[in-house]
Formats: structure tokens, sequence, C-alpha cells
């Protein structure tokens, strides 16, 4: 079974669409999203859309929760910087009927048990957690250095073989105490120095896991031309342009 992880895609549309071009015809069995699809990048429709028709199975990440937030009628405390919250308040004021639909169906997080088939005829059952931050905290942050003591910790919160969270933008996958813990790092805007879209495939048989991520090019300047185009303050494009945290 060939699972695709998504995590972190923030509304970049392009460099969603370079990940599924980078795949191609190539099958997968399942779409994972670990959630915040959504803000700092100009494209919630064509994100949502995208996930939507692709089956995947997505959860809500902290900005998302904000979005939704703002389409109750409601205010937000946070963030506290202007130039912050005109992300969220354009990311909600774009959403066209559909894909706010879609959006507010998602939950906090969810599970994929999977059956496969072994070589004495038997199958074995290995169920995914699927969380944005961890499974005792939707925003907790879970790093590849995190001590592995909380990675142990964290296993009494999830009967599952397999853990996948996002929230970090931090690629990692470690096994502890028999538990996979994966972070596919950020689809949509990583913070490493490497501007580079990243995801990861997973890989299950009865006698294995194995995962590879990956680091996919995108058109950096399209999206750099959009918000420039949106009149978005200018320090998103530098922080898509640099991959990096600027603020």
């Amino acid at each position: 079974m060939k699972i695709l992880l998504l995590a972190d895609i923030h509304g970049n549309s392009p460099a969603l669409s370079a990940i599924a071009d980078f795949f191609g015809a190539e099958h997968f069995d399942h779409i994972i999203n670990c959630g915040d699809s959504l803000v700092y990048a100009p494209f919630p429709n064509e994100i949502l859309h995208w996930l939507e028709e692709h089956r995947t199975i997505s959860i809500l990440g902290n900005t998302d929760k904000k979005v939704i937030r703002l389409l109750q009628g409601k205010t937000l405390h946070k963030p506290g910087k202007e130039e912050k919250r005109l992300m969220y308040t354009s990311t909600a004021g774009q959403l066209d009927e559909r894909a706010a639909r879609y959006l507010c169906s998602l939950p906090i997080n969810a599970s994929l048990r999977v059956s496969l088939p072994g070589g004495d005829e038997r199958n074995t059952i290995r169920t995914i957690g699927i969380f944005h931050g961890s499974p005792a905290e939707p925003h907790e942050l879970l790093f590849a250095d995190t001590p592995d003591e909380r990675f142990r910790e964290l296993t009494s919160h999830c009967e599952c073989q397999v853990i996948v969270t996002g929230h970090s933008h931090t690629p990692y996958h470690k096994l502890i105490a028999g538990t996979h813990f994966i972070n596919p790092g950020s689809a949509g805007r990583m913070f490493d120095g490497d501007p580079r879209a990243c995801c990861a495939v997973l890989q299950l048989t009865a006698e294995s896991v194995q995962l590879e991520h990956f680091r996919i090019s995108y058109d950096i300047e399209m999206l750099s031309q959009a918000l420039t185009d949106g009149q978005f303050p200018e320090i998103y494009a530098r922080m898509f342009r640099e991959g990096r945290k600027l603020n």
C-alpha cells in the first residue's frame, strides 16, 4: 500500500500542483493531509477543491480553524499583528461556497485502518493516526530533535502503529517504542532555508513500514506575483522565496 503524505500546504497552490505533477500518474491508495491547508498564500479555493477532488483524508490545523471562526462571524483574538490578521481575513473572504462547506466538514483528527495481506494468508492490520500537532495536543510542536521520551509518552495517547503529524514544518521519521512517528514536512511553506515543497510517501506491507521524503521545486515567482497583485505585505513573498519564517 502506497500513501502520499502532505501537511501545512498554507494556500500554496503552485507548490501543491508541483507535487501532483512530480508524481504524475503514480498510483496512491490514499492521500493524507495533516492540516493547515490555508493562509499565507492566496489560493484557498484551489487547495480545498484539490483535496476534495482527490478524496484526501484531511484534517484541520490551527490556521484552518481560525478561518472557520471568521466564516462563523466570530472575531480573532490572535494573531495580534495586522499583517498576519490580513492573511486570515483575506482567505475567509475568498472562499467560495463549495470550499467553505468542505473546510467546515473536516475533523480535528482522523485515523486510517488498513488491512495488508501477509505471506501466511493472514492479513496484518495497521492503524495510522492523523493529527496536526500530536495525539495529545492539536498544537504541539514535534521536531526531529524532540526527546525520544516525549514520543514514548505520546504512544499512550493513541493505539496506532503509525502516527502522522504536521504543524512544525519539520520532516522526520522516528521509530519509538514500536510506533512510527512521521512528519512529511510542509508542502507549502518550509522554514529550513530551502523553499522547495516537502512531502513524503509511505509504503506499507505486512512486514515493513517504509518512508521517503521528497523536496520538489515549484514556481515561486508565480506565487510571489500573486501576492504582489493581491497587495499583500511584501514579507510574505520574501518568506516563500527564502523558505524561512520571518515574522
